[in-house]
């Protein structure tokens, strides 16, 4: 349409192209119209289109729908960048999804509204623009956070490109700040050396099967540059000092001290694309991405598990799965004197990291009435080694993807110290003493061949806490001392002191003593206080009865031998999750359940009202489709249990269309195997039953 566009504004495009044109953009809107997928990264690209249609045509309903609508490109706007900047899916698909607004913008413009001059739309987009290029690692690429793909540049023209046209449209409202800022960074990104190789994106096709050039330039960009980006671009490449920021929506907390850059993952579980991730470490410095946040793999291949379990990340587990998807939080950061420091806390944990200008401090801690057992791994780059003397001896983890497990038993009692060596770099570790010592294979990060050893740090109690000392300037580490309150890092150089008090962390180091404090408190701040007068209505959690029944049912597909007093009502539109189509009413699609338990089992019914139910075959061929499971493209239920302290158990439930009996697939994550379930099923009137019967753990 674009240009298309341009053709017929110059008149150069005859009644049969603008024809033809016609019943394109026609068609394609009618289809792009039905396809509401709401706050989607994709939804911003719909908008786009759409609002490309509306121009096109002189639509203004149109255009009032795909733009200032709530699922158009304000709300996205609005509700999808988070007031920190930030897209909640991360990185990936915030600069995905920018790129989608802005060219919707540019559609937007043509029909009268300008994203760049209303203040509030503006310093949203500005956030936008400003929040990847405070998140980016020292090398240029972005952190592969979330299902993001690891290792990608920001050098790509792409991206280029997404700056440029920011740049242009805040220096035509005179944001000179910002501009310069974004300036600054373009130029660093222009002089990167060696040019990155342009990345394949769907989205992106202008550079495609070339070869990068010696250096890329302004004027290697796309056509569509031409008309959107500035003249001149301001600041220089030497002013680009990036500092150590709080992105508090994202919940990520960034350490910056010259080249070092340590990161802690508190916030948003990041919806569809989110990984199970929380207080996950990120360490860069001195040019190696020593602990980093693998991302993810390729959709169609099935180390995509891997990468989006917990155990893939530097971040803590609790027995034995992967973490639940829930947020976390930062409760204190501040930065002073060289130094800065992050605590943020994950249900039952609590991890505290201390970075300065040679080493880092990182303390993780648990705490619970019950005792569970506790697992922290690392996953250093290059080639580890333990400095400690001692021996292995055969171990297990619990994981699909993790072999090889053996325990570390040290000859002498304390502390274990390791380095790793990376492209002529060396990274000194020490951890304190505290449970086991584990290492395992593995894949290895996104990319890489082979597999690679890791390590795992484990303790069981309803009390856990780990201690490390990590050093990668400066003197090196020589030994570290741990105590509750205080830990005591040695290098070539002396000590440096490091004390929790009250009111935060202290450094002490030679005759200086840093105070490091910084409650956040914006969480507070952004509770919505009633108005005065108004009726304040308590929440009460649904809640539904499960029978204790003398006898077990019979699982036939029937309710004989089920209670079916108080069912569980699935019949309204909130409790819709919706994909290609909105919610058809409780006729067309609804479902009710019953439960019974014994001291056997769990037992379990569900109704389903659907015509023409669709169920997979047990023998069909394979689909190989993305990142789901085949069972997933088929009428079917998914059941998830947990019991008080215990870890939770899912599966994917779809009745057997040659007989009576059930296909049910442990949800990876859970605890659930092939053999916790059984049962059967029997279609019905207006759709089927299933009865199932779920093992007691």
């Amino acid at each position: 349409l674009a240009g298309a566009y341009l053709l017929r504004e110059a008149g150069a495009l005859d009644e049969e192209g603008i024809a033809a044109a016609d019943t394109v953009a026609e068609e394609a809107a009618n289809l792009i119209g039905e396809f509401d997928e709401g706050l989607s990264n994709r939804q911003t690209w719909h908008n786009a289109a759409l609002a490309a249609a509306a121009v096109w045509f002189e639509d203004g309903d149109l255009a009032q729908r795909a733009v200032e609508g709530p699922r158009g490109l304000v709300g996205h706007l609005v509700d999808g960048f988070r007031p920190d900047g930030m897209w909640y899916e991360g990185e990936n698909y915030h600069l995905f999804a920018l790129r989608g607004l802005l060219t919707g913008a540019a559609w937007a413009r043509i029909a009268g509204v300008e994203f760049f001059e209303e203040e509030q739309s503006r310093d949203r987009l500005a956030a936008a623009l400003r929040a990847p290029v405070l998140s980016a690692l020292p090398d240029g690429t972005f952190p592969a956070r979330k299902d993001a793909r690891f290792g990608v540049s920001l050098a790509q023209p792409m991206y280029l490109e997404l700056w440029e046209v920011g740049v242009a449209g805040l220096v035509g409202v005179r944001q000179p700040k910002v501009a310069e800022e974004l300036g600054d960074w373009l130029h660093h990104l222009y002089g990167l050396a060696p040019v990155p190789p342009a990345e394949i994106f769907d989205s992106y096709l202008h550079e495609a099967g070339e070869e990068p050039p010696s250096r890329r330039g302004r004027s290697d960009l796309s056509w569509w540059m031409l008309i959107g980006m500035g003249p001149e671009l301001p600041g220089q490449a030497d002013h680009w000092k990036p500092a150590s920021v709080l992105l508090p929506e994202q919940g990520l907390a960034i350490l910056r001290q010259g080249d070092r850059y340590a990161s802690l993952e508190c916030g948003e579980y990041g919806g569809g694309h989110g990984h199970p991730d929380r207080l996950h470490l990120t360490l860069h410095a001195r040019g190696v991405h020593w602990l980093a946040d693998p991302g993810t793999g390729r959709y169609v291949s099935r180390d995509l598990f891997w990468y989006r379990s917990t155990l893939a990340h530097n971040a803590p587990r609790v027995d034995g799965v992967s973490q639940p998807m829930a947020d976390a939080r930062a409760e204190m950061f501040d930065e002073r004197g060289g130094w800065g420091w992050v605590k943020g806390r994950f249900q039952g944990l609590i991890r505290t990291v201390v970075a300065g200008p040679t080493h880092l401090v990182d303390v993780l801690e648990f705490a619970d009435d019950q005792e569970h057992q506790v697992e922290l791994p690392w996953h250093p780059a290059g080639d580890w080694e333990l400095l400690t003397p001692g021996r292995w001896q055969p171990a297990e983890v619990e994981d699909e993807f993790a072999h090889g497990a053996e325990r570390f038993l040290p000859d002498v009692p304390g502390p274990v110290t390791w380095r790793s060596e990376n492209g002529g770099r060396t990274l000194h570790g020490v951890f304190d003493e505290g449970g086991e010592l584990i290492r395992a294979w593995g894949p290895g990060r996104p990319g890489e061949p082979g597999e690679r050893s890791f390590l795992i740090r484990r303790q069981r109690g309803r009390y856990v806490r780990f201690a490390a000392v990590v050093g990668f300037d400066g003197p090196a580490i020589t030994g570290a001392r741990f105590a509750p309150g205080e830990i005591v890092v040695d290098t070539a150089a002396g000590q440096v002191i490091h004390r929790q008090t009250s009111e935060g962390w202290e450094v002490v180091e030679g005759g200086t003593h840093t105070a490091l404090h910084g409650v956040r408190r914006e969480l507070l701040a952004r509770i919505d206080l009633p108005v005065v007068g108004a009726e304040l209505t308590k929440y009460v959690p649904p809640e539904a009865t499960a029978f204790h029944l003398a006898e077990p049912p019979r699982l036939d597909g029937t309710l004989a031998g089920f209670i079916t007093e108080s069912p569980i009502h699935l019949d309204h539109e909130d409790q819709y999750r919706r994909t290609e189509e909105p919610y058809p009413g409780p006729d067309a699609f609804s479902a009710a359940a019953w439960l019974g338990w014994d001291e056997a089992a769990l037992y379990v019914a569900v109704a389903v009202t659907k015509g023409e139910p669709i169920f997979r075959p047990v023998d069909a061929k394979p689909l190989r489709l993305d990142n789901e499971p085949d069972l997933i493209n088929s009428d079917g239920l998914q059941v998830y249990v947990q019991a008080d302290g215990q870890a939770r158990a899912g599966w994917l439930v779809v009745p057997d269309p040659a007989g009576s009996g059930l296909q049910a697939r442990p949800i990876s994550g859970t605890q659930a195997t092939t053999s916790g379930l059984r049962g059967a099923w029997r279609a019905t009137e207006d759709g089927y039953l299933v009865t199932m019967a779920i093992a007691a753990p």
